[in-house]
Formats: C-alpha cells, structure tokens, sequence
C-alpha cells in the first residue's frame, strides 16, 4: 500500500518507516521536524507541515494519494499535559480532526492510530485487557481516548478502517546502531539511565517511593521499538471497512523503574546514582499489558523479550554516534 505516516520522522514513526519499507509497502512522511530529525527518514520524502494545519494537510493527500495512514503525530508527554492541558488538547484532538477531514476527502478510509496505556488510567486488573474501562487521569490520556471514540463513530458511520495500538513503554534501538531515541527535552527512563553512564547528567530522577508495588517505584512495560514498528505492519494488513479495533503492545511483563536502573547498571558497568523525587501527578502506580488479543489476532510476538535485551540496543545506539541525528526541539513527532 501507499502509507503517509504523520509524525514519521520521530521516534517510533522513523522505526515504523524502515519496517514498512521492508514489507514492501510505499511511504511518505508528514512531519513538522519540531522534535523529528530530518536524518531519520532517510530518502522517504517529506511533506511538512504541522498536523493542525488543514491545508498542508490537503496538499500532502493530494500529492502522494495514499491508501492508508498511520498517525504518530502528537504531543505525548504526560508530565507536559498536566501543565498544559489545552494546548495538549488543540493538538492531539484537533489535529486528529484536521486529519480525518482530510482522509474524507481524499477518499482514504485506512488508518492505524497511535495511541496509549494512558487511555487506561489506573487499571483495577492488571495485566490489563483491552476491554477494561478506558478512565484516563491526565490530559495525555484524555486526547488519546477522545481520537479512539472518533475513529470508532467514523468506522461505524462512514466505513472507516481503523485500528488503535496502544504502546505501553516504546524503547530501545534499532540494532544496528543507526536509528534510535534522541529527544530534547528527553523524559523517558531508559535513554536518561544512560545519559547517567555516559557521564551527561549526574543521577536519574525517581518520581515516587511509596507507590503500592514491590519496590515502591512505577511498575511500567517495556516494549522495544522494532518490536512496536512491526506491529503497525500487521496492523495495516488486520484493518477491516466499517471496524474500529484496540489492540495493546507491551511485553506482558512488569519491570519498575528501580530494576531499569539495576539492569542499566549492569550493561554499562556505571553506578548510576538516584535523586529521589515527589510522585508526579498523573503517573498510575502500574501499566502492565496483557497481549492476547494481539497476538491471536495480528500474529504479533515481540523478540525482544528482556529489559536487558533492549537496554543494550539503546545502550549501543546512545554510546555512540546517536546515528548523526542533530538535536530538535521539543515538539509533535513521536
């Protein structure tokens, strides 16, 4: 298929490009460059422009014609959402809007959707099923669950062929060391972790000692990014006219932050000092993931299958060049 992905020269949508490529399909990216480095995509062209703005929109659909889109592009932080709501809101429903408007009129009714373990809040049953209430508790979250419900009328009402991917914790790096993590501001553990080795920052920061899991840390699922890039593959080829589907992507597995950092220490061979900080608001204290749904029905099994495993693809990617990837500005691409 002819596949524009939006936001696709950010992190997860520059892996999700090489793993489309490699299945044969034909891409393009839309992307305002605020937080995606241009490096990333390679020669897959580019149609920039920023998700909230129709026009460059319309011109993007009228040039490459796609039979399908994937959409990454969005703000994602949760600590920022919190801070900013409105602005979150503007850009990840407003946006989808823009988006949706111009799939309708340029007759493209395929779309995977970038969503998140956010939708979920602080679960009851963990790992959570799909099918568990979707009560989100901070704005992130909120515009994540918000563009579901409109993929899900539109399927209903208009035939549209959408399916939401909710990643749990995105890491790691290509392994081949030429494609990975590079954010600015950087919040997520793994690539902080390392920063620490790497003698860039003096210690990680830890949000939260009391929270009610086995070592008082955030218990997250880990997932590595080829592995995420992958499922949006099989994604395009489980999308059906006229459904709208939620499938989660994590490893099935909890690891808390305080054994990120322990299996940091023992890839790098660096002490990795802590600094102890207050809970931030909006964290749940547990996101595990149950995949049934995704592999029985995407045939999705991730390989990377240990926090070791993908710590020591990121490690090898941020201790060296960081693919040439120039520094951005914090921004939409995810």
């Amino acid at each position: 298929m002819r596949v524009l992905v939006t936001g696709g020269a950010g992190y997860i949508g520059s892996h999700t490009l090489r793993a489309l490529r490699a299945a044969g399909h034909t891409a393009a990216v839309f992307d305002d460059l605020s937080s995606g480095h241009l490096r990333a995509i390679g020669d897959v062209p580019l149609h920039r422009g920023s998700i909230t703005d129709a026009a460059a929109l319309a011109s993007a659909f009228a040039a490459f014609r796609p039979e399908a889109v994937i959409h990454f592009a969005g703000l994602t932080s949760v600590a920022e959402s919190v801070e900013d709501p409105n602005r979150y809101f503007d850009v990840n429903i407003g946006g989808a809007d823009r988006l949706l408007e111009a799939m309708e009129r340029a007759g493209t009714a395929r779309i995977v959707f970038s969503s998140s373990a956010a939708v979920y809040g602080a679960p009851a049953v963990v790992p959570i099923p799909e099918d568990a209430p979707l009560v989100p508790i901070n704005p992130y979250g909120v515009t994540k669950k918000s563009v579901e419900l409109r993929l899900a009328l539109r399927a209903r009402d208009r035939g549209l062929a959408a399916i939401s991917l909710r990643y749990f914790n995105a890491a790691g790096a290509d392994p081949d060391g030429t494609l990975g993590e590079d954010h600015t501001p950087e919040r997520h553990l793994i690539p902080n972790v390392l920063a620490v080795a790497l003698d860039r920052a003096p210690a990680v920061e830890v949000f939260g000692d009391d929270y009610p899991t086995p070592d008082g840390s955030c218990l997250r699922d880990f997932v590595h990014v080829g592995d995420l890039a992958q499922a949006h593959v099989l994604a395009l080829e489980r999308l059906r006219p006229g459904e709208a589907t939620a499938y989660n992507l994590g490893s099935a597995t909890g690891t808390s932050v305080l054994e990120v950092i322990a299996a940091g220490r023992r890839i790098t061979g660096h002490p990795i000092p802590i600094a102890a900080k207050p809970r931030r608001p909006g964290d749940p204290p547990s996101l595990v993931a149950s995949r049934a749904r995704a592999e029985a029905e995407l045939g999705w099994i991730p390989k990377f299958d240990s926090i070791e495993r993908i710590i020591e693809t990121a490690w090898n990617w941020h201790r060296g060049t960081r693919g040439g990837i120039p520094e951005a500005g914090a921004g939409f691409s995810r």
